[in-house]
């Protein structure tokens, strides 16, 4: 198996190696680079490799402007330093993507997929097999771009409207009936979105869905206190009607997301 390495830290490049060195003895790494221009020139001057190993950010760009310029039949394993929830969903697919450093367990399997993905591929020639690979680089562009979340919501003020912006939100909730969202200095506003519209408009690193009838931001956290059924209870500032409790399903990736 040859394998090309796309990868500007010094590291990164030793790290890869030993690792891929421990779970694939027989892999031959045929060549290193480190940015967009020096990708396209070897792959230009060499015959393509089994695979490649590509780091998202280069020091000249985003490895993604590499497709613009080659056409690339190998398949890749990305790597990069993205947080992990912006790829999870990827997962699943025939391309994997790893977190930076590599570890062995996850580039052990990342190159099963590959032997996966190589028999899939190998099946489908010419423009069939090409267009699923670009769909499948296009998927990965679409959610790795920066998303344009929302910065302000248009809402009901007496015979008025308002904007009020992102920012000044403490939390969104729903009574079974309505969502609303309270404001920092406690003004109440009914929200014309159900929760799941909210989950796709609102930026996760600002709030997170504690459950099914709560989005909350760091700032309007007051006190967190276990409560029975492994889950947590909320104090919220400003204060709230109803309990503010983190379901059991989301009481992990909350204490994740608080710690960061």
């Amino acid at each position: 198996m040859n394998i090309l390495i796309v990868e500007d830290e010094d590291l990164a490049v030793k790290k890869i190696q030993k690792t891929l060195s421990s779970v694939e003895p027989q892999a031959k790494v045929s060549g290193v680079t480190d940015s967009i221009k020096s990708t396209v020139e070897w792959l230009q001057q060499n015959p393509a490799p089994d695979l490649i190993l590509m780091d998202i950010e280069l020091a000249d760009g985003q490895s993604f402007e590499i497709f613009k310029l080659i056409n690339i039949t190998s398949p890749v394993i990305f790597t990069t330093s993205y947080d992990e929830y912006a790829l999870k969903a990827f997962k699943v697919n025939s391309i994997d993507y790893l977190l930076k450093p590599v570890q062995k367990e996850e580039l052990q399997s990342a190159l099963e997929k590959y032997r996966q993905m190589r028999l899939h591929y190998g099946a489908k020639e010419g423009a069939e097999g090409e267009n699923q690979m670009d769909t499948l680089l296009k998927e990965l562009r679409r959610q790795l771009e920066p998303k344009d979340y929302r910065q302000r919501f248009l809402v009901k003020h007496g015979q008025k409207l308002v904007s009020i912006e992102i920012g000044e939100i403490a939390y969104f909730f729903s009574d079974g009936r309505l969502n609303f969202f309270k404001t920092h200095d406690n003004r109440k506003f009914v929200v014309d979105y159900t929760m799941d519209e909210l989950e796709e408009m609102i930026d996760p690193k600002m709030f997170f869905r504690i459950s099914r009838a709560f989005y909350v931001s760091v700032s309007c956290i007051d006190k967190i206190e276990e409560y029975f059924g492994n889950r947590l209870i909320l104090s919220l500032r400003p204060a709230v009607e109803k309990e503010a409790l983190v379901s059991r399903e989301k009481v992990t990736d909350f204490k994740k997301w608080m710690g960061k």
